[in-house]
């Protein structure tokens, strides 16, 4: 049995009627993860006795009980920057290499009690900062689509799990576009919801403004089943959204109710696009797209006017400066959030024992730790933070951001979505984004908007470029509109077939083949 094969939703149905059993759901994915994983690197920890023990539990509460959550029994990934007691918890940096967190994250608690199966901890950019899930400090991650390609980052482990079948679902983070740009270069659906309506407790910061935990999977309703399940106030997290009256609760609720049920009759038909209001910005197309992202956007369009959807375009001010916009503020946060690691506490310690004083010490520890691209982001934020240019610098990126809200706000009031594309280009080869980290920090252009705002905003595939590789559209929606955004997306997947393509194993088996080949060379020498 091909687990790319079946969504989660359907998975669901499987599991609760007995077609399958948790239990040999978890020894597919752990077959499969033990197959291919070695040469795409998706993850940095895989539990595999965890799956196993988790799985018997899944299998216990099916058998007992029918209300369970459709999550009972699905293996998913957990990127590694939110916290799982018990599991190593690395931010795919040495600074954390052998932490060990004695508290799950509140999503993780959350999954849990749904008796979804935690397969293990995903590969990601260092502490979440990057584009291409190269900057990991235990190794790159691939492109399930073309081996020699990025998967996107920082949840770039996520995607390629997801995307290459070793599980159906994964949790990822979104600072700037983290969930939605991977999805995109790797053909999958991705939330990045509404800023408080999911926990960050648990969740090591990059930038705590920004940050937002949301899922990764192939289909806009496997996304709504785990949205569905990690959503909600919590008071263990300040910026948690409170739901006095139970609407928030009751919208999710219903979502999860109607996705199961079109799932099981095999019909969304229910799910519809008609009469949706959606404003495309011409500041978009005037940005400079790749061709095939250009004309597969402007295909998305026509179709979603087939479906009764009403497209007008809007004018969008202060898109390029969103970009300096958002790595000041986020940086500036990351230079705050990342003072804790000193190597004092917890955290990695230098061996060296010639530093003169503590600061030294401090520094060795750091500069030894963590890599270029979290050192350039430290010190990029405490530059901006610095007396003299605090007022010039991050208070006038502060200012930028409340106008951007502004205009979103103001456009959301007229449509109900804003459309355009998740990525100005598909997936670069590897090494080349790293050569350019101008160009890779300008591929967030499309994405840093909903993070600035707030805003949900949902990444769908839409097309491929002539080499093979996905394209991916975006939509942003209101604020706690979270669940029409999600059936938006399920509308839009009745309408294309993008969602149910799958990447050639061929890769997957010859990367594994020459890493063996290289591993036999070895001994032999």
């Amino acid at each position: 049995m091909d687990l790319r094969k079946f969504s989660a939703s359907r998975l669901a149905v499987m599991l609760s009627d007995g077609k399958i059993s948790a239990s040999e759901l978890a020894e597919l994915s752990i077959e499969r993860i033990n197959k291919i994983d070695s040469g795409l690197g998706a993850f940095v920890t895989v539990d595999e006795s965890g799956i196993r023990s988790q799985a018997l539990q899944a299998d216990a509460l099916l058998a007992a009980d029918k209300n369970r959550s459709p999550l009972t029994g699905l293996p998913l990934a957990i990127k590694d920057n939110i916290s799982t007691a018990g599991i190593r918890t690395t931010c795919a940096s040495k600074m954390l290499a052998d932490y060990v967190p004695p508290y799950s994250a509140t999503v993780v608690e959350k999954l849990r009690k749904s008796g979804a199966v935690i397969a293990g901890k995903s590969n990601l950019d260092e502490f979440a900062m990057g584009s291409t899930t190269e900057t990991s400090a235990w190794h790159i991650t691939r492109n399930p689509w073309s081996y020699e390609h990025v998967p996107g980052g920082s949840s770039g482990g996520s995607a390629a799990a997801v995307a290459a079948g070793l599980v159906p679902l994964a949790l990822g983070s979104d600072t700037g576009g983290s969930i939605r740009q991977p999805c995109s270069y790797c053909g999958l659906t991705g939330l990045k919801p509404t800023y408080g309506t999911v926990s960050r407790y648990g969740l090591i910061a990059y930038a705590s403004s920004l940050d937002q935990i949301g899922p990764i999977a192939r289909t806009s309703a496997d996304c709504a089943l785990v949205y569905t399940e990690i959503a909600g106030t919590d008071g263990r997290d300040s910026t948690s959204m409170i739901d006095n009256n139970g609407n928030f609760s009751r919208k999710l609720g219903k979502l999860k109710d109607d996705v199961m049920a079109a799932e099981r009759a095999n019909d969304f038909s229910g799910f519809s696009l008609a009469g949706k209001r959606i404003a495309v910005p011409k500041a978009f197309a005037g940005y400079e797209l790749q061709q095939e992202t250009a004309e597969a956007l402007e295909q998305a369009i026509r179709v979603l006017e087939q479906a009764g959807a009403v497209i007008s375009e809007c004018e969008l001010p202060l898109l390029e400066e969103s970009i300096p916009a958002y790595y000041l503020i986020a940086s500036a946060e990351a230079s705050a959030n990342l003072s804790r690691y000193d190597g004092v506490q917890y955290g990695y310690r230098t061996a060296r024992s010639d530093y003169a004083d503590l600061a030294e010490f401090y520094s060795l520890n750091r500069a030894e730790a963590l890599g270029p691209e979290v050192r350039t982001r430290i010190m990029l934020g405490t530059f901006a933070l610095s007396s003299g240019y605090y007022d010039a610098w991050y208070l006038k990126a502060q200012k930028v951001r409340r106008l951007i809200r502004s205009r979103y706000n103001e456009i959301l009031t007229e449509y109900d979505f804003i459309l355009g594309p998740t990525a100005p280009r598909t997936a670069p080869l590897l090494g080349v984004s790293l050569d350019d980290p101008l160009a890779m920090y300008l591929s967030d252009v499309f994405t840093v908007g909903a993070n600035l705002t707030g805003l949900p905003a949902l990444a769908l595939p839409c097309g491929f470029d002539n080499s093979g590789l996905p394209i991916g559209l975006q939509l942003t929606g209101r604020a706690y509109a979270d669940d029409e955004l999600l059936r938006a997306g399920i509308a839009w997947q009745q309408q294309t077939e993008f969602h149910l393509a799958l990447p050639s194993d061929k890769e997957a088996e010859s990367a594994v083949a020459a890493q063996l080949s290289g591993v036999r060379g070895e001994v032999e020498s």
